[in-house]
């Protein structure tokens, strides 16, 4: 036997009223139901038939919470032309916009997954032990790295130094080079410390355009003796640990993504001045989640009202008592037949000694390492910082 649908149920009802002539009452307790929902039964019946008996909705005809047209509009539109950009983002930019009846990050997530934008994910929650670990300051570190990927249209690909500040996240540093070169790193963090002034300290990989502590025989790379000379301290990651430099590889990531390393650019000039272009933006306009959605230019600059120091220039050692040596891996310097160790830690240095007839001064930097007694006479050759004469005219 068939069994009856709601509708039916609910019609056989209705006729036993109708029809038969019994209550209201005995007819709801037959069928286990008030007799308010009988009465509703016998009104949708006779306005609109048997079709009145069928299931309605109970979605409510108008909710004083639900997003305009407008607004969600606005919201699949911002998420069209920036995949990248997230619930929290667009409902941030909607109120910055001063957008009427903003809508709240849930709501954002509610709209985007109606419109199939994104799939619905259960939230993670972060374990009670979770700590952001930043320096209290800005100025106090900065973070350095080298990052690939930016194409030119002769088909080669670019390099950036790039460098953020740990507490601010602010970009110091977003410099191009064709290739990974000593000395166009040197220029890129010669840069920054010029315009910024000095970090306390500076911390970056193992790679041989920072450091040549690891080499053999280890030597004092040109980025080890700017951060020598300047009082900077120079701290190194453990190897296979970018863990420890992650504020610089999150902010390779932003880059990749908002930047979009994968356009192809004319030149490196015209790349270089896109990046600065979008750097600017970042620094200044970007909210960034790490900081409760303030910029980095607002953290960076909290700190104004200390004095930075600057990049300190080498003294111009050119005279007729100054000799430039190396210093070797064993700490020896050899002048006119006389070696003088000035410490193994100084190997690979470039060493400038000053001259006279009884005394040696050894100085690396802008730092007097020693003063012994000269014991050779005669004149002494002059030899670059590699150990090789000057080229005779």
């Amino acid at each position: 036997m068939r069994e009856m649908s709601v509708t039916e149920q609910r019609y056989k009802a209705v006729l036993a009223v109708i029809g038969d002539g019994r209550t209201v009452s005995e007819v709801a307790t037959d069928w286990g139901v008030s007799r308010r929902t009988m009465h509703r039964w016998l009104l949708r019946y006779e306005g609109d038939g048997l079709e009145g008996l069928n299931n309605r909705s109970h979605r409510p005809a108008q909710s004083p919470h639900q997003m305009p047209a407008a607004v969600e509009a606005m919201v699949l539109e911002m998420r069209r032309s920036r995949p990248y950009w997230g619930a929290r983002r667009i409902a941030f930019e909607l109120a910055r916009k001063r957008v009427e009846a903003a809508p709240s990050e849930s709501a954002v997530y509610r709209c985007l997954v109606r419109a199939a934008v994104i799939d619905p994910i259960s939230r993670q929650r972060r374990r009670e032990t979770w700590k952001r670990w930043e320096r209290g300051a800005p100025m106090e570190l900065w973070q350095f790295d080298l990052v690939h990927g930016f194409l030119l249209a002769d088909g080669t690909s670019a390099k950036a130094l790039t460098g953020v500040d740990d507490h601010s996240r602010y970009c110091v540093s977003a410099r191009l080079m064709a290739r990974e070169r000593t000395q166009s790193v040197c220029d890129g963090f010669s840069s920054a410390l010029n315009t910024y002034g000095l970090p306390a300290q500076v911390l970056t990989d193992n790679g041989k355009v920072f450091t040549g502590r690891f080499a053999q025989p280890p030597v004092e790379v040109l980025f080890d003796r700017i951060c020598r000379e300047n009082g900077v301290d120079h701290i190194l990651t453990q190897p296979r640990s970018p863990t420890t430099t992650g504020k610089i590889e999150r902010f390779h990531k932003t880059l990749r993504v908002e930047f979009d390393t994968r356009q192809v650019f004319k030149t490196l000039k015209t790349a270089q001045e896109a990046l600065n272009e979008w750097v600017s933006y970042y620094n200044t306009q970007r909210p960034h989640q790490g900081l409760f959605d303030a910029t980095p230019e607002s953290r960076f600059h909290a700190g104004d009202d200390q004095p930075r120091h600057r990049l300190t220039p080498r003294p111009e050692r050119n005279g007729e008592q100054w000799v430039s040596r190396r210093v070797a891996s064993n700490g020896l310097v050899s002048v006119g037949y006389q070696q003088v160790s000035v410490g193994k830690h100084f190997g690979g240095s470039a060493c400038d000694v000053l001259v006279t007839d009884g005394l040696l001064q050894f100085w690396v930097g802008n730092e007097l390492l020693k003063t012994v007694a000269r014991t050779s006479k005669g004149p002494v050759r002059k030899l670059h910082a590699d150990s090789t004469a000057p080229r005779r005219r």
